[in-house]
């Protein structure tokens, strides 16, 4: 690593670690009901809805609202886009989606998982960005937050039924939290030169003419949009999905450092304050910093090693003559350098959020499997906004749960006993994605997932551009990424074909919704324990061996899950590079 990929990283992570506390503290507040500075507003939504603020929900109750809520919202999306062609705002005159491409957008951005199989510049109305991906972006965001805020009171309470209330969890989410924040960024973001208007898209004349299938090209056309309320959520809310097609390596997307450093920092934020949230949730802040430690304990080897790979650059352009002290600058935006999108795609990764500022598929073999692998551990280091908290707090129980079998006593985890109902919906939660992702690559490398049929010519051609290991880590990158509901792609596959747009849909659907149920069942399950006082054998859960027991368990279930797969892509790759 450089000198300026240390400082880099180093501030990167300080302000992580400075803004938890203060953060998670008002996140806190937030879940507890205290804070009230736009009331009003909230009072009337429930009103219009007809929602009782004070009448608590079970598990049930709250996993029902959960599903209908995103059940309304996906279908309501989908109607949007298949019919956006006859609908305002669209000056491009852009058609509607065709069907399968419409099911996977819209699976993608109810489910928090942003992946596009489209570009959005080309594709995508003003009314569709903005009624449509955008307020999903706000409720998918919120919905994984008051998960979490369930889990945490089935955590705090005892001998309780309920779990609060999913209405007013999500309301008060969005109103405290995402909008003022979202607000505060795109205001920033636009002063950094992020677009935000209405117009239609600009023609702006050449310097130099170019051509182009021996034509001469005389002007470029210039997108538009109301990009900047758009980048704000989706970096806030751990969502990822860009207003344009390379996301944030467009410069009216991503324009400078200055806008650069902050989305990469908005992608991390909420999710790290959370720990600090957890802790005082349950009463023992001691918890969350342990929970947080172990993430990054994960997060910063890793992040550094990808750095360090693509600081040491590819043998074979070496060859050529070229300095290797500038490493691998293929793919990468030169305004942002190695180390801020080495950074970023290890933030994106672990986060959830899906959103790039460079072409992982460019990255060297290694350094490209790393983001991989952090999406592969169940994204629940830092993770999406809630959902990758209560991932890791999943393996905190299985972490417990092994240490209990270890010295022949009944595990423990907060006062509460974990016994066979909480090892099996954690199992299921645990097992879900992998089975997903490798499935999902097993039957598209084999079956008919690589082929498709192009409707200009009425051909049979293939979805990958390459071959080989590249070609398999291609396709187990974004079944990785659609069974772990983060969103990003190492390019390479045309993903837009029913096919794909069918069976990444359905990974991205399992993925969120077959998780949630099991764990509020489980939350349910721990809020009637009674609390078991500490006694000599209980397992002190915030002791760094207890953070290197957790981090083990995070590492040895990817590993065995995911090394024979990762062996075919990556490492097969890397060592073909050195020969």
């Amino acid at each position: 690593m450089t000198v300026n990929a240390c400082i880099q990283l180093t501030l990167y992570l300080g302000v992580l670690v400075l803004a938890a506390k203060p953060l998670g503290a008002y996140i806190a507040r937030l879940f507890q009901g205290e804070l009230t500075w736009v009331r009003p507003i909230e009072n009337a939504i429930y009103r219009a809805g007809g929602v009782d603020p004070a009448k608590e929900m079970t598990w049930k109750a709250y996993a029902v609202a959960v599903l209908v809520f995103n059940l309304v919202g996906f279908v309501a999306l989908y109607a949007l886009l298949r019919t956006q062609k006859s609908l305002w705002l669209n000056p491009q005159g852009f058609d509607g989606l065709a069907p399968d491409l419409a099911f996977n957008a819209a699976v993608s951005f109810v489910s928090n998982t942003n992946w596009q199989s489209y570009a959005g510049e080309s594709t995508m109305s003003y009314l569709s960005q903005m009624l449509g991906l955008t307020v999903q972006n706000f409720v998918s965001a919120a919905t994984g937050i008051a998960v979490l805020a369930a889990v945490c009171r089935g955590l705090a309470r005892h001998t309780q039924t309920t779990l609060g209330n999913f209405w007013v969890d999500l309301t008060r989410i969005t109103l405290y939290l995402l909008v003022p924040a979202s607000a505060i960024l795109a205001l920033v973001l636009i002063s950094q030169g992020v677009v935000q208007n209405f117009d239609g898209y600009a023609e702006v004349p050449l310097l130099q003419p170019i051509k182009v299938d021996d034509k001469d090209v005389l002007v470029q056309t210039v997108p538009m949009g109301p990009a900047a309320s758009q980048v704000a959520i989706k970096q806030l809310g751990t969502n990822g999905g860009g207003f344009f097609n390379v996301n944030g390596a467009h410069p009216l997307e991503n324009p400078s450092p200055v806008s650069n450093f902050l989305q990469m920092l908005a992608i991390l934020v909420i999710p790290v304050a959370l720990c600090y949230t957890f802790g005082l949730m349950v009463k023992d802040t001691r918890q969350g910093w342990a929970v947080m430690a172990a993430m990054f304990v994960i997060f910063i080897p890793l992040t550094a090693l990808t750095m360090a790979l693509e600081q040491a650059g590819v043998p074979k352009i070496a060859e050529l003559g070229v300095d290797p002290a500038h490493g691998n600058m293929e793919g990468k935006e030169t305004r942002f350098g190695i180390a801020n999108s080495a950074i970023w795609a290890c933030a994106t990764t672990a986060a959830s959020n899906g959103s790039v500022n460079s072409m992982h598929d460019s990255f060297t073999p290694l350094g490209g499997m790393i983001p991989m692998l952090l999406m592969q551990l169940g994204e629940v280091v830092f993770g999406g906004v809630g959902s990758g908290l209560y991932g890791m707090l999943i393996f905190v129980i299985v972490a417990v749960f092994v240490a209990g079998l270890m010295v022949g006593r009944t595990p423990e985890y907060l006062g509460k006993k974990i016994e066979a109902f909480e090892m099996k919906m954690a199992a299921l939660v645990i097992l879900v994605p992998p089975i997903l992702v490798l499935v999902g690559t097993a039957i598209a490398v084999s079956g008919p997932g690589l082929e498709w049929v192009d409707p200009a010519d009425g051909k049979s051609k293939s979805t990958l551009t390459n071959g080989g290991a590249h070609g398999f880590s291609e396709v187990l990158y974004a079944y990785s990424s659609a069974g772990n509901n983060n969103g990003s792609a190492f390019g390479g596959l045309n993903a837009n074909t029913p096919y794909s747009n069918a069976a990444l849909g359905l990974a991205m659907l399992i993925a969120r919704y077959w998780l949630i149920i099991p764990v509020l069942a489980l939350a349910g399950s721990l809020a009637r324990k009674k609390v078991t006082p500490a006694g000599a054998g209980t397992l002190p859960t915030h002791t760094p061996l207890f953070v290197m027991l957790l981090v083990g368990t995070v590492l040895l279930v990817g590993a065995l899950t995911f090394v024979p797969a990762l062996a075919l892509g990556p490492i097969a790759e890397q060592l073909q590079m050195m020969q």
